[in-house]
């Protein structure tokens, strides 16, 4: 898997934001259809879908796991 859908992204996100909230901190990883996604690239694409919405007006249709 190289790349999310952008169903499978916001469930990630999701995912994430509600281990933060129960546990005071981000995950080490995400796992996405069995994949582990380390916390650096998470982040990374979080930061990336984000520069893309403001550049662009829209979400992408998928998302590189990795830049």
């Amino acid at each position: 898997m190289e790349r999310l859908t952008l169903e499978q992204y916001r469930e990630m996100v999701s995912e994430i934001i509600e281990f933060k909230n129960l546990y005071g901190s981000l995950p080490e990883y995400a796992l996405v259809d069995g994949k582990k996604i380390h916390k650096e690239h998470y982040i990374d694409m979080i930061e990336r879908v984000n520069k893309f919405v403001l550049e662009m007006g829209r979400n992408p249709r998928t998302v590189d796991i990795r830049s």
